[in-house]
């Protein structure tokens, strides 16, 4: 079964607009665990617009499940909080300071020389490290070469492909890229605007490790509320 990781930055972003503290986000984590989500993921950037430092210090105290820290590792602190709280798996995003939300995939050959210490400092805290990447085949073996032990492939092209009834072409440079990754001795996740519809049809793709789910699960848990809408995707994936 393909594993659910629950990204609650939308979470922060919500509770960051007034000083009173609510929503909660160890609440929201400790529901989304009830439901049954096998991991959190949190995203912290510079400006804190949602996930603060201090957030990812009380989630690491209180998590019984995976944790997974996901961010660009050339912007400080994140480095430091990283491998200060030690998480299970840290996941390496090339964002910019100033883009909305992420949006591409490591250019692994302009990067390597960058990232290869940065994988190896991680690892010898004991995390395993993803790669953020594009769904293209031929970088999946630049990714092992690094040091990476895992891909995200970034799914924003196959959610917009689907919404719009054009899925099949896209959906297969995705089922190209899982391969190439497997092959190359990568476990493969993957992440970003993935929902309760477009789901089952990409973790139809052969082991998929885990997904990281977000924006989507808290706009359909406005509807649904949190605990069941966590529980329609862990539904999906035990099909997967």
């Amino acid at each position: 079964m393909t594993k659910l990781s629950v990204n609650i930055n939308r979470i922060a972003l919500l509770r960051n607009s007034r000083n009173i503290g609510i929503p909660s986000v160890t609440e929201a984590a400790k529901t989304v665990i009830a439901a049954g989500a096998h991991g959190v993921t949190v995203h912290p950037r510079p400006d804190e617009r949602h996930i603060k430092a201090a957030d990812v210090y009380e989630l690491a105290k209180m998590l019984t499940v995976e944790f997974n820290i996901e961010g660009n590792p050339f912007q400080p602190p994140f480095m430091d909080i990283v491998c200060d709280v030690k998480p299970a798996q840290c996941t390496l995003v090339p964002d910019a300071p100033d883009v909305l939300t992420s949006d591409s995939g490591w250019n692994i050959p302009e990067n390597r020389d960058r990232l290869l210490p940065i994988i190896e400092k991680l690892k010898n805290h004991g995390i395993r490290v993803s790669l953020f990447m594009d769904a293209d085949a031929a970088l999946m073996p630049l990714a092992k070469e690094v040091g990476a032990d895992r891909v995200e492939l970034y799914t924003e092209p196959y959610a917009t492909a689907f919404r719009e009834g054009r899925v099949e072409f896209v959906f297969q440079q995705y089922v190209l890229a899982a391969q190439a990754a497997q092959s190359a001795g990568l476990g493969v996740n993957a992440g970003h605007d993935l929902n309760l519809q477009n789901l089952a049809k990409f973790c139809s793709i052969p082991d998929i490790l885990e997904v990281s789910i977000g924006h989507a699960l808290i706009a359909e848990a406005l509807e649904m509320g949190l605990s069941k809408t966590v529980q329609a995707y862990l539904q999906i994936l035990a099909g997967s």
